[in-house]
């Protein structure tokens, strides 16, 4: 049935989750009606042909780029193509760069080289365009957020392009239009296996296609009227059937509706994807979006990295080093039109495989530029499951614009496969925060909280009564416990040191739901925002990387600081495992989590159980079925002459708990006055959706790249190695564990490898 809503922004949902029809471009009564299967379609039913018990995503798989310069005449196309195209005669797809190999032909650098074109008003842009071809050579990259597609139709055809390649066929979910209008705005494109039938079209002969499939992008038409993918979702739950996915309706449309237009194509076994870069404009017109205090000049001419003598070298020195002994270690450079050096991004495989454990809340480390050292590094950051920090990216930034922000962004997401974190903490640098907004539209912002209170505290530094402030605002901003005791807490503060017209802290509390905790208990933030003042999360390159450090020192040590982390993190993993801690109380929630938990996280939470002791009083004080709010009275930490009386709402159904302190989601376990109501409760256990798997030291984490799909293709063997390559190395990070893990995979090796020879001799 066809459903209409109304939605704050003045557009029609209009929504059906049907099968395909055979004119899916016909519009009823100005709707867009999606797609219904019929009789004659014959959709991959899902039948495995070789199964692979390992989950991942389906199009998680590495491809060749070349990257060539062209001529820029006339404006007709922009500087920079990209060529995706099939090598499978080497038995691996690579990176590769046209013109920058060694002696040997080893590849040096993956260059990326954005150009400009100009639209009617003067302003630059950013897309990608996709062509259909019906050659088999032909490769499709993956989809991710912030593609942007010249209309509707090229969206759809590129997805529908790259689900034929990979074996699957797709359908229009839902697609919604403007308020009386029949222009499209938004559609959701899925796998066919998307959902289950309804109970009547589930009542005739047909064979069920459809298995829940959860495979599908979100298109949006933004305001440069290109359509944008906002969202995607890789994973499939069935195996691919190339043959029958291309007697599918919307494969068939591509030989029926672009036949024509194929045939037109230059070079059809190539495409092109080109990139445009986007404008950097503020509200005055001025030409500078930057708000981070720095003036960078003219953006009409983007400045580019300031080098010294030998930095050069040693950039190309490191980047060399590194993929001899990683080969799977991937670093981007954009160019000026000119050919100099603008900015540098690169990543390693271990931090790619860490963001699958540790990548639902990221940190944006610009340390190095807000300290204006000689170094202009920023660094993408995580939280492991010790609590500590781990990199999850770094790159060398020429300016601070808006244009250098979405690079990188994109950058990094193309190489996280196009999965944004849920959280992104960043500092105050409005610009940044406007490239978030476009790169990861449905990212949650907010702002460090040790990073806020020492600008407040630079900036008031001057007041008579320094000392005074610095303790009122440790327990305004630490202490509140609602918004409107924080809000109410903050003007005292101000009235009583005279401070009601400080503009610059005026602001700071204009964005104040950005960064003070009490506005923040609704969302996991992994103890990057602890509720204690004195809790922080260390920079990464913290110690290593001061003002003066030159260039070619920092590359000096990056070998040493990363190994250095990771043999702290695998020591810290053996600890964990051998951890048997002195148990301080007699409650059951100690015990159960010190079998659990890591060391570090083990710790802080046995902290909040010892303080059990401080809950001098629970009461109930609303009833409502199930659901009963308790009334905790504590007595202050350190002292039991002060009380506080705290709010935690208990389900009895579904054992639900939540504290008004809000422990859970800023620090990742339960506090002591939620642990107090279970224990009245006679909930000897605490309940498994508060015992995070991100903590857990009896998970096994292989810094390793995911399998990436359930299913090889038995007829490629570019899939052949990808998957081999990848279980290899699962192998090798198990080997790692000790001494005995090594022997025992060496020894499997070797037995794999002369079972291999024999095979292969049968065959000679």
């Amino acid at each position: 049935m066809l459903m209409e809503a109304t939605s704050p922004n003045t557009e029609d949902i209009l929504e059906e989750e049907g099968d395909e029809i055979e004119d899916e471009g016909e519009q009823l009564f100005g709707f867009e009606h999606n797609d219904h299967d019929d009789g004659s379609d014959s959709e991959n039913d899902c039948e495995q042909n070789f199964q692979i018990d390992e989950n991942g995503h389906e199009n998680d798989r590495e491809q060749l780029f070349e990257f060539s310069a062209n001529d820029h005449e006339n404006n007709a196309e922009p500087v920079l193509e990209v060529n995706v195209q099939d090598h499978g005669n080497f038995g691996k797809h690579a990176l590769e760069v046209k013109g920058n190999y060694d002696e040997k032909g080893s590849l040096l650098m993956l260059v990326v080289e954005d150009s400009e074109e100009y639209n009617e008003q003067g302003d630059i842009t950013r897309s990608i365009d996709n062509q259909c071809s019906t050659s088999q050579n032909k490769h499709y990259p993956p989809p991710v957020v912030s593609m942007e597609f010249e209309s509707y139709d090229d969206a759809y055809n590129y997805y529908n392009c790259y689900a034929k390649e990979l074996g699957f066929a797709i359908r229009v979910k839902s697609s919604w239009t403007k308020r009386n209008s029949k222009e499209k705005r938004g559609a959701v494109l899925c796998c066919n296996c998307e959902g289950f039938k309804t109970v009547k079209e589930a009542s005739n002969q047909r064979k069920e296609t459809r298995t829940g499939c959860l495979a599908m992008i979100r298109l949006r038409l933004v305001e440069s009227n290109r359509w944008r993918v906002d969202e995607v979702k890789y994973e499939h739950n069935h195996s691919f059937d190339p043959g029958k996915a291309q007697n599918s309706k919307s494969h068939k449309k591509i030989e029926a509706g672009m036949k024509r237009k194929l045939e037109q194509t230059v070079d059809v076994e190539v495409q092109t994807i080109k990139l445009y870069r986007t404008p950097a404009i503020d509200a005055s017109g001025s030409g500078s979006v930057n708000s981070c205090g720095k003036d960078n000049g003219n953006n009409a001419q983007l400045r580019h990295l300031r080098l010294k003598d030998g930095d050069m070298q040693a950039i190309h020195s490191f980047f060399c080093r590194i993929q001899l002994t990683n080969p799977n270690f991937l670093y981007l450079i954009d160019l000026t039109d000119e050919g100099q050096l603008r900015n540098v991004f690169w990543i390693d495989p271990r931090s790619r495989a860490a963001y699958n454990y540790f990548g639902d809340v990221v940190a944006i480390d610009t340390t190095c530029l807000s300290n204006k050292c000689e170094i202009p590094l920023i660094a993408f950051v995580g939280l492991n499951h010790h609590g500590q920090s781990i990199l999850l990216g770094c790159a060398l930034l020429a300016d601070e614009t808006l244009e250098t922000y979405v690079w990188l962004f994109r950058a990094w997401l193309t190489c996280m496969l196009g999965r944004p974190p849920q959280i992104i903490v960043t500092d105050q640098c409005k610009t940044m925060q406007s490239a978030i907004a476009e790169v990861f539209p449905r990212a949650q912002q907010r702002l460090y909280l040790p990073l806020v209170m020492q600008r407040i505290l630079e900036n008031m530094g001057r007041l008579r009564d320094y000392e005074a402030f610095h303790s009122v605002l440790n327990r305004t901003v630490y202490g509140s416990l609602k918004a409107d005791e924080f809000e109410n807490a903050w003007q005292n503060m101000i009235q009583h040191f005279g401070i009601q017209n400080h503009v610059w802290l005026r602001n700071q509390y204009e964005d104040r739901e950005r960064w003070a905790p009490v506005y923040l208990k609704e969302m996991f933030l992994a103890g990057l925002f602890s509720s204690q003042a004195d809790e922080y999360v260390i920079p990464f390159f913290d110690g290593y990387v001061h003002e003066q450090t030159s260039l070619e020192d920092f590359f000096d040590i990056y070998d040493l600081v990363t190994e250095k982390k990771h043999q702290t993190e695998a020591l810290l993993d053996f600890e964990s495992r051998e951890y048997s801690p002195l148990l301080r109380t007699s409650y059951p929630y100690e015990l159960q989590l010190s079998k659990l938990y890591t060391k570090e996280i083990f710790e802080k939470f046995q902290g909040q159980v010892e303080m059990l002791s401080t809950c001098v009083s629970i009461s109930e004080v609303h009833v409502n079925g199930p659901i009963i709010t308790y009334m905790i009275r504590e007595g202050e930490v350190g002292t039991l002459t002060e009380y506080r009386n705290l709010e935690v709402i208990y389900d009895k159904a579904t054992v639900e708990v939540r504290c008004v302190c809000g422990c859970f989601y800023l620090n990742g376990y339960l506090c002591r006055h939620a642990l107090c109501v279970l224990n009245y409760n006679g909930v000897d256990n605490i309940p498994f959706p508060y015992i995070l798997s991100r903590w857990r030291k009896d998970i096994r984490r292989l810094y390793v790249r995911e399998i990436g799909s359930n299913t090889v293709d038995i007829s490629n063997p570019v899939q052949w190695y990808e998957h081999l390559y990848r279980r290899a190395m699962q192998v090798v990070e198990e080997g790692m564990v000790s001494q005995d893990h090594y022997m025992v995979a060496w020894q499997a090796f070797k037995e794999s490898l002369n079972t291999v020879r024999l095979t292969a001799d049968k065959h000679v």
